[in-house]
């Protein structure tokens, strides 16, 4: 199903096919950087299953560029306990070739709306500092700070803080009806 299309980019449901370039898009992130704190990569069917789990229940989206994948986003649950349900925590990673020109809006704008339609009241995004594109990225599309955790994670030989920042999705209810 396509989400949203122009003459070279292209949202479209992420499927287990998608591994391999999700997988070349993340890698760097985990061997060379602390936007991920995953320390070794995923596998392709590492990655294909989580593709499966995040679609199952929320959204695994990859953005095309004359064919090309481009980047992806997804959303997961936020935590497990039951009614933490109605929340979700999204991520998004971009090939460096396709940073800043406007792939990434455009992508988290469709699993935004996705996540809506899923009937999900809030998106938590948490961004490794600093990180200014992802700050300036999840603040234009909404994303208010609620909290920054210090020094929780150790990578790369340093202590690295991490934001988190929320954007409502929908009005809470008295009584919601069930994400779909």
């Amino acid at each position: 199903m396509v989400e949203q299309a122009s003459p070279r980019l292209t949202i479209r449901d992420a499927s287990e096919a998608d591994a391999a370039a999700c997988v070349a898009i993340y890698r760097p992130f985990v061997l060379d950087t602390a936007v991920s704190f995953e320390t070794t990569p995923p596998t392709e069917p590492q990655m294909a299953a989580r593709i499966r789990e995040a679609a199952g229940t929320h959204a695994w989206l990859v953005a095309e560029l004359g064919g090309e994948v481009a980047g992806y986003a997804y959303a997961r649950p936020f935590a497990a306990r039951e009614a933490y349900r109605w929340s979700c925590e999204t991520s998004i990673y971009l090939s460096p070739a396709h940073r800043g020109a406007g792939v990434g809006r455009s992508l988290y704008e469709a699993l935004l709306a996705r996540l809506v339609e899923r009937g999900y009241r809030v998106a938590v995004a948490k961004m490794t500092l600093p990180n200014p594109a992802s700050e300036g990225l999840h603040a234009s599309l909404g994303f208010r700070p609620v909290g920054v955790h210090r020094r929780i994670g150790f990578k790369n030989g340093a202590w690295y803080d991490i934001a988190i920042t929320q954007r409502e999705l929908a009005p809470a209810t008295d009584h919601p009806a069930e994400p779909r």
